[in-house]
């Protein structure tokens, strides 16, 4: 299993080298950078003349390296990350990328995580409840609620959310996770509650769609389980309806979803990313969308990076969690 593992961790290192030039070169490929935007902010807001904007922007460039050759700005961005672990200074925010990663990448890994668990356990559970009274009135409202999870943008849940919140119910505290009297308070109970108060819209709609997956795809494997020939055995031995069920079928039933957890991490963070820009959260969705506004190079880069590395770790996580659940996979794997 370790040797699995270290290959795994091996073959991805030229992928993320691979996506890193792609995400670079994407990133650098509209035309503008950081300079522009200084330029337009000191003639509409410094009220300065175009020459003088011009001018100092052209000196902010040369200073950041942001005149070098694209080629060049790679080498330093990746050279920094793999000899200093620097990834680079952000424009934007005026100060490290490590720094603004490590405030906002914490908060979205959170709630993507719970979102996770939410889905698995909720969406796995209606898939057998579903399953087990087929063509019941169970099944038909589950079967829909799955087909609004699966076709429902995200982003539009979110904005009916939001205007309910905001035009109907006046709720004014949207785009922060503590009221202002949690903000710098310990933790506490009270604390916790006006968290889950702030961030309840953004996992239930990032979970909403995770759950109808899980939910659609247990029901349908799980159908085509129950009428497998050792499933006919086990009822023919006089074993239980629910001993049938959870001990034969669904461990069975369970392959596809386990595969399903290596782009699970990232769809959850990008359901994530899409709700918290539009509840204004601090986490990465609304960096990305700021630094990319701005031509915060480096910060976009990396934050797209990060995203690519949950895709590969959940890869490498559910081709564990399918070699522990499955011994034929083992076997054909080598695994031991």
């Amino acid at each position: 299993m370790l040797r699995f593992l270290l290959m795994r961790i091996a073959s991805a290192v030229p992928v993320l080298i691979i996506l890193s030039v792609v995400t670079f070169a994407i990133i650098q490929a509209p035309p503008g950078d950081y300079a522009d935007f200084i330029r337009s902010q000191l003639m509409n807001q410094g009220g300065a003349s175009f020459a003088q904007a011009d001018a100092q922007a052209q000196i902010y460039r040369h200073e950041h390296g942001l005149d070098k050759p694209i080629v060049v700005q790679y080498f330093n961005w990746i050279g920094g990350i793999v000899t200093r672990g620097d990834f680079g200074y952000s424009m934007f925010y005026n100060k490290p990328v490590a720094d603004v990663v490590g405030e906002r990448l914490p908060r979205t890994l959170a709630l993507a995580l719970v979102c996770h668990l939410f889905a698995s356990v909720l969406g796995i559970g209606f898939g057998i409840w579903a399953a087990t009274r087929q063509y019941s009135w169970i099944d038909s409202l589950l079967s829909g609620i799955s087909f609004l999870g699966m076709t429902v943008p995200r982003f539009l849940m979110a904005l009916i959310i939001v205007y309910i919140l905001v035009f109907q119910l006046n709720v004014s505290e949207i785009g922060s996770f503590y009221s202002p009297q949690f903000g710098g308070a310990p933790w506490s109970w009270d604390k916790f509650v006006d968290l889950v108060k702030h961030v309840w819209p953004v996992v239930a709609i990032a979970t909403f769609g995770g759950l109808a997956y899980n939910m659609r795809v247990m029901r349908g494997n799980l159908l085509d389980t129950l009428n497998a020939q050792y499933v006919e055995t086990a009822r023919a031995k006089g074993l239980s309806g629910g001993a049938v069920v959870m001990r034969h079928a669904v461990p069975n039933a369970l392959h596809p979803l386990v595969m399903y957890q290596g782009v699970v991490l990232p769809y959850m963070l990008t359901g994530e990313i899409e709700t918290a820009i539009i509840f204004a959260l601090p986490t990465v969705g609304p960096a990305i969308v700021g630094s990319m506004a701005v031509g915060d190079v480096y910060v976009t880069a990396t934050f797209m990076m990060v995203l690519s590395a949950t895709l590969i770790v959940g890869n490498i996580i559910a081709d564990m969690l399918l070699a522990l659940l499955d011994p034929r996979v083992r076997q054909q794997g080598g695994i031991h």
